[in-house]
């Protein structure tokens, strides 16, 4: 639209000029270019000009008001760009990193079957800070960058990345994990940052980007829960938004955000009972490792699907058809 615009300017100008007359700006600038175009995109849902090609359609749509859950769930709606014809049965598939992200009951019936998705209940898209802090927090944390070192050592080492840009190398990644999580806890460091440690490649990667999905999940710390009964009992007597609430548990670090990569790099318990499992029988697999609780397992449903009573108790088709 702005160079639709910037051309009308051009042309008006260029004829003015051309037959010797004066250019009176106010002529030239027409106001109704841009208002018009978004106007007829926002109306029509098409984005981009009325008869380009490489317009894009669906962009706009208008609000579901049928039900309040309806209104939530056409908010947490996701749309893959796929053609609806395909006759390729793995986009619709649901995937195992899907797991607590994409609701796996809530999709369309139809051509638009697996193509349509919609986000889990606590599904939160991050929306970015700067790396600044971080490139100034690791240059405090002895990180060598490439002036300082020779090339004999970089296999040595390990990597680290910032928001896919290599900053340097560390000689004690542990270390560094550690501190990077604690801070995060502390909320010194944005809760949003993501901190994956890649021991077989040796690489450490941050990311402060936006629009990575995350989701909520308690702490463990050697095989308990950093939330106490007493915080779950100040949660339940909370009478105004100044006392204990969400905010507080991610401050005091009971719950921190972990992103799908660093999902990857997590051990989580299920329910508490498999902690409490883990303590009685110590030398069963995996019981020294638990990172993560879930905070409940409903929370891998989306909107519509959290809201049919027994949904593990139905075969699956029917909570498809009963979210759609």
């Amino acid at each position: 639209l702005f160079r639709k615009l910037t051309r009308d300017v051009r042309s008006y100008v260029q004829k003015r000029v051309d037959n010797g007359k004066d250019v009176n700006l106010q002529f030239a600038l027409k106001a109704k270019t841009i208002t018009s175009g978004l106007k007829y995109s926002l109306a029509t849902g098409n984005w981009g000009q009325a008869n380009a090609a490489g317009t894009r359609a669906g962009v706009s749509q208008v609000l579901n008001r049928l039900t309040y859950a309806s209104t939530l769930s056409h908010l947490r709606r996701l749309n893959s760009p796929i053609g609806r014809e395909g006759k390729l049965a793995k986009p619709r598939q649901l995937h195992n990193s899907h797991w607590g992200m994409m609701c796996p009951a809530e999709t369309p019936e139809g051509q638009a079957c697996g193509l349509v998705k919609n986000l889990a209940l606590m599904v939160y898209i991050t929306v970015g800070s700067a790396a600044n802090p971080i490139l100034e927090f690791l240059e405090e944390w002895s990180t060598e960058n490439f002036e300082e070192i020779s090339p004999a050592v970089i296999p040595m080492a390990t990597k680290i990345f910032v928001n896919g840009a290599w900053v340097g190398i560390h000689r004690n990644p542990e270390l560094l994990v550690r501190t990077l999580r604690q801070l995060r806890r502390q909320v010194d460091v944005n809760t949003e940052v993501g901190v994956i440690r890649d021991i077989r490649l040796k690489e450490l990667r941050l990311y402060t980007d936006y629009g990575r999905c995350s989701r909520p999940l308690f702490i463990v710390e050697k095989k308990k829960l950093l939330i106490k009964k007493k915080d779950i009992l100040a949660l339940q007597q909370r009478e105004s938004p100044e006392e204990m609430g969400w905010h507080d548990l991610v401050a005091k670090g009971f719950i921190e955000y972990v992103d799908t990569e660093e999902e990857e790099t997590t051990l989580i318990s299920m329910t508490i009972n498999d902690l409490v499992s883990s303590r009685i029988n110590p030398n069963a697999a995996y019981s020294e490792m638990y990172t993560h609780c879930e905070i409940h397992p409903s929370l891998v449903l989306g909107v519509c699907a959290s809201i049919i009573p027994f949904p593990d108790h139905n075969q699956s088709p029917r909570n498809t058809y009963q979210s759609a």
